[in-house]
């Protein structure tokens, strides 16, 4: 069969040819459709579930909010296995599903059982996926450079303003903001104060949670003129809280000054983000969404962090952390420096050891004809470019160029050979 594929490739030169360039034209667009990452996505195909109930210790954790997810995420189909860990605060479940599902799909199946564990959580904890990226989705880290910004204002800068524009950039799964303090009003209640005015702690939160909100009202006409009533009651500042009315002492409003204090400060950390051991800075992670191409995502990242920078006050810009489309591009610049470099060597070895240039050529163009096709393959299997399977075809080139030099000097020889042979028949 071999024998005789080798004398249909012969008589069939050029149609060979053509479709070697057939394959290498189709390679071209495989390289630039196949998604480009630095690591090999080795995680596993899952869906995070994380709840945050602050406060609370992991024990209580555990019981009222760890256990009954996990316990009603069971039974979903094509799961391997379900894991969690409960901390300070927050709840993780990772729910493994089977390498051949689809990661919205699986998502879609977990949600639905989330509406339905829901009501067996603790009052106004909520339980949210996770984003829809991999285990080496952090693709691209920031940090802002403010030296004239406190962390408060540079966090507030960050979660109201940054994080917001980097989101609509496509194949961005989330930003996730780190460092800094995050904004709040800090309501701090003298305890004898509310003995003493007979107000309990309820009955503040409950009246600070009312007093912040707007309303609407009808319409009022006069002299045939519409006006749109409405409550304004949102809290503006410290000064707005001061003010709610606790109740009364005696026909004397009881404030929220006359119980306490209230002060902007910044919520409890488990945590800070420093900078080359210069002082903490806030910023963000960038993570990539599933299957997205990475080098892509960078750049189109830093393209938007330009616009967005326009935006920033003065004297702020943005500091990269992070960037793995430095090692992305020197893994592609290496393979091409290979590439280049066997070539040459491949057609000097050749040219001096056969002194016939069309073997050469030959050989030569096994090289580029073979990469496309690898990367017709990555396409049709899924995979993407990363560190690993770029190696594996830069070694690989070395086989292929051997077997080529082989399969040339042995065909020259056996030629020659005939040739002698004939010409030793026909003096």
């Amino acid at each position: 069969m071999i024998q005789n594929l080798i004398k249909l490739s012969l008589r069939n030169r050029y149609f060979v040819l053509l479709i070697a360039i057939g394959l290498f034209i189709w390679g071209i667009f495989a390289v630039r459709d196949n998604p480009i990452d630095a690591i090999p996505d080795l995680s596993e195909n899952q869906v995070i579930v994380f709840t945050e109930w602050m406060g609370r210790s992991p024990q209580i954790i555990e019981d009222q909010v760890t256990f009954p997810l996990v316990s009603n995420l069971q039974g979903i189909p094509k799961i391997k296995n379900i894991r969690a860990s409960s901390m300070f605060g927050m709840s993780f479940v990772y729910v493994i599903f089977e390498d051949n599902v689809d990661i919205y799909w699986a998502r879609t199946r977990v949600m639905e059982r989330l509406n339905y564990a829901q009501r067996l959580l603790p009052q106004d904890v909520t339980p949210t996926l996770g984003p829809d990226g991999t285990g080496v989705g952090h693709v691209f880290w920031y940090h802002l450079d403010a030296p004239k910004m406190d962390l408060g204002d540079q966090r507030a800068l960050q979660d109201w303003y940054v994080k917001f524009a980097l989101q609509t950039v496509p194949g961005v799964a989330e930003v996730a903001s780190f460092g800094g303090f995050e904004k709040q009003y800090q309501l701090i209640v003298d305890p004898v104060k509310l003995q003493y005015y007979n107000v309990s702690l309820m009955d503040v939160m409950n009246k600070v949670k009312a007093n912040n909100n707007d309303v609407g009202g009808r319409k009022f006409e006069m002299a045939d003129m519409a006006y749109i009533i409405r409550g304004l009651g949102y809290i503006k500042n410290v000064a707005d809280i001061e003010e709610i009315a606790l109740g009364n002492y005696n026909g004397i409003p009881v404030r929220v000054k006359d119980i306490g204090s209230v002060q902007m400060g910044g919520d409890l950390r488990l945590g800070i983000f420093d900078a080359d051991g210069e002082g903490e800075v806030v910023g963000g992670i960038v993570v990539a969404r599933y299957g997205e191409n990475a080098d892509k995502v960078i750049n189109d990242v830093k393209e938007k962090m330009k616009d967005v920078e326009k935006g920033l006050p003065e004297g702020v810009t943005f500091k990269t952390s992070y960037d793995r489309s430095t090692l992305i591009e020197g893994a592609i610049d290496n393979i091409k420096t290979k590439l280049i470099e066997e070539i040459i060597v491949v057609a000097i070895i050749v040219i001096l050891f056969l002194f016939h240039w069309r073997s050469a050529l030959s050989i030569i163009i096994q090289i580029p004809v073979t990469i496309a096709i690898s990367f017709i393959l990555l396409n049709a299997f899924g995979l993407s470019s990363n560190i690993m399977s770029l190696t594996g075809i830069a070694l690989a080139i070395g086989v292929i160029v051997d077997n080529g030099i082989i399969m040339s000097e042995n065909a020259y020889k056996n030629l020659s050979d005939w040739q002698n042979h004939q010409q030793n028949k026909n003096p």
